[in-house]
């Protein structure tokens, strides 16, 4: 027999229980829904957010770079290329190669990329594989985008450097954020940030030119892409500060130009300011193709090349100053009171130290023509050259005022305002100890005095010395910038001119009297001549004052000729000229090198006298 009244209480016992476990669930959820609406709903609404938000950093543009005149050195040119998000790429290989099935990307495009998602870098960064995209190309990936996840089109400001080669070394260029930028980078200020100036006028005022950076929101879908900018909390990036430098883009293509294929430096100076109008270091490089990723063979031949294109001769390079540095030794002796104008020396062609016998002898010296310079004073060896009279001078002088005096022009030190320069080397007797280990000789001394030996300078250091003269001993330091946006800051503004202590305004306008001769004093005969009068002088329409030297790379055994002939390219004489111009109202002040080049006077002279007319012609044409 069934008992209904035991079965009904079993059933209301289990719809009960039922009915208490539906309530407790249903219960749970309100509870649940009440916490997530009202109270966890600023927390999840974020999650969701970053989930389909991203904040993306937008770089600023870079600071444009003019010459004095407003022409382009260094532009900004907009380009899109092809970039991958790799946290949301499974297959990169097969990503890359089926991308590759669309548009055309060369293996070294692929190696460089690899390359790049290797070094450390910011999460969800888009990272390009290849750069500045044709029509074609981009119409290509949009087309058929839907079959790629986390693949961009991005757009970029791409560095453009007009005069490529010509003005490298001034200018200097960007390269690519690497691994220790990053180390020292600050994160935000460069987020979004690819690229970061390296050498010249780009990498010292990278703080100037960079800007800063701004930020915008985007909406991406599942595949990482981009579905819609979000116009909320954009903050715009503030471009850097445009750039005019002293450089005169004219000037420094003449110069390059005077320079042909020879291997050489060339710094032209504004003597009012102590302005670089032009700084040319040939060979150059053409920094564009680095901008955008060079082939690494490519780079190997450019690093590798023995004529040292990416080397900057112009304020890198140091050089013995051969004879150009004599008229600083006159000066010298004048400030010391060891000479006068008017004191005169024999000049045999040859000089000995008392109790020595080693034969120091004058540049006109061979076998066959061993008279010398004959009856000399300072003025006269100045405009012939004369050894034998600066070896007996700069013994008199000694070397400690002599160092001390020669340190006034900026030898011995890097004394450029924005310039990355070496220091050279302006020898003295506790230098010599503490990079030789070696006593000073009197020797030392000897050839000093005629700027050979252990003195080491650079071209802008020759030019500066050049600018002090033609400003009559006032010196004004070195500088690229002329102007910028904004107000200078402390480190980039520059150290007031100073006077050279020592001679007298008699003796300024005297050598400069003596230096114009060296190049317009002709017609009096071999001996009388100025060195440089047969090779720059005889039909010159203003008035310049030069000096030329020749500095020995190998040194020559006594009694031995030397024969340019019979020596390795690259151990001749270096072609050094140092002038100004014009003479009575200097606007400009350069020193030439021509590596290797042989006599100053034949070599360098004529290059110098090429730059200097391509400046001051047109502007006397002009007035």
């Amino acid at each position: 027999m069934e008992d209904h009244e035991l079965e009904q209480r079993a059933f209301l016992t289990r719809a009960t229980v039922v009915f208490l476990m539906a309530a407790v669930l249903i219960l749970g959820l309100l509870a649940r829904f009440v916490d997530l609406q009202m109270f966890k709903h600023d927390i999840y609404s974020t999650r969701s957010d970053e989930n389909r938000i991203l904040v993306q950093p937008l770089a600023p543009d870079r600071g444009l770079i003019y010459d004095r005149w407003g022409v382009l050195l260094a532009d900004n040119r907009p380009i899109l290329s092809l970039a991958m998000v790799v946290e949301r790429v499974a297959d990169l290989d097969a990503a890359i190669s089926d991308l590759g099935s669309s548009i055309d990307i060369s293996d070294t495009e692929i190696a460089e990329f690899k390359r790049r998602i290797e070094r450390p870098r910011r999460p969800y960064e888009p990272v390009v594989l290849k750069v500045n995209l044709s029509d074609d190309e981009v119409a290509r990936i949009r087309v058929d985008g839907h079959r790629w996840s986390g693949v961009e089109v991005v757009p970029e400001n791409l560095r453009y450097y007009p005069l490529a080669s010509l003005a490298v070394h001034a200018v200097g260029s960007v390269r690519r954020i690497n691994e220790d930028d990053l180390a020292s980078l600050d994160a935000v200020s460069y987020s979004g940030t690819k690229f970061i100036g390296r050498f010249g006028v780009e990498e010292f005022y990278e703080q100037s030119l960079h800007g800063e950076v701004g930020h915008h929101h985007v909406e991406i879908d599942v595949r990482g892409r981009v579905v819609e900018y979000l116009p909320e909390n954009k903050v715009l990036p503030v471009a850097g500060q445009n750039l005019t430098l002293h450089l005169d883009s004219r000037l420094q293509t003449a110069a390059y130009a005077a320079l042909g294929e020879r291997r050489g430096a060339i710094v032209a100076l504004d003597p009012r300011s102590g302005g670089i109008l032009a700084l040319v270091s040939n060979p150059g490089y053409d920094p564009n193709p680095f901008i955008t990723g060079i082939p690494q063979e490519e780079y190997r031949l450019l690093a590798a090349s023995a004529d040292a294109p990416m080397f900057n001769r112009a304020t890198r390079g140091t050089y013995p100053p051969g004879s150009t540095f004599k008229p600083i030794v006159a000066l010298a002796g004048l400030s010391e009171g060891v000479t006068d104008w008017e004191r005169t020396i024999i000049d045999t062609g040859e000089f000995r130290l008392p109790g020595q016998s080693r034969v120091y002898r004058d540049w006109s010296w061979t076998p066959t023509n061993t008279g010398g310079q004959g009856v000399v004073n300072l003025r006269k060896a100045i405009y012939r050259s004369s050894n034998v009279y600066f070896y007996q001078l700069g013994t008199r002088v000694g070397i400690d005022a002599l160092g001390e005096f020669a340190f006034q022009f900026g030898f011995g030190t890097a004394s450029a305002l924005d310039v990355e320069t070496a220091e050279g080397v302006l020898p003295t007797r506790t230098w010599k100890k503490g990079a030789r280990g070696e006593d000073w000789f009197l020797g030392d001394t000897v050839n000093m005095s005629i700027g050979q030996g252990l003195m080491l300078v650079t071209p802008l250091q020759l030019a500066t010395s050049a600018m002090v003269i033609a400003n009559r001993g006032r010196w004004v330091q070195p500088r690229l910038l002329l102007s910028s946006d904004a107000v200078l800051s402390g480190f980039d503004t520059p150290l007031p001119p100073v006077r050279v202590q020592g001679p007298t305004e008699e003796d300024w306008e005297m050598l400069v009297n003596s230096m114009e001769d060296v190049v317009h004093r002709g017609n009096q005969g071999f001996r009388e001549n100025g060195t440089a009068w047969w090779y720059v002088g005889r039909d010159l329409g203003y008035r310049m004052a030069g000096k030329s030297g020749s500095a020995q790379v190998v040194e020559i055994a006594q009694g031995e000729e030397y024969d340019e002939e019979e020596l390795d390219e690259r151990q001749r004489k270096h072609a050094w000229f140092i002038a100004f111009a014009p003479a009575d109202d200097p606007r400009i002040a350069l020193s030439v090198l021509v590596e290797n080049g042989g006599g100053g006077s034949s070599v360098a002279a004529p290059v110098a006298r090429e730059v200097i007319d391509a400046y001051l012609l047109p502007r006397f044409a002009r007035l």
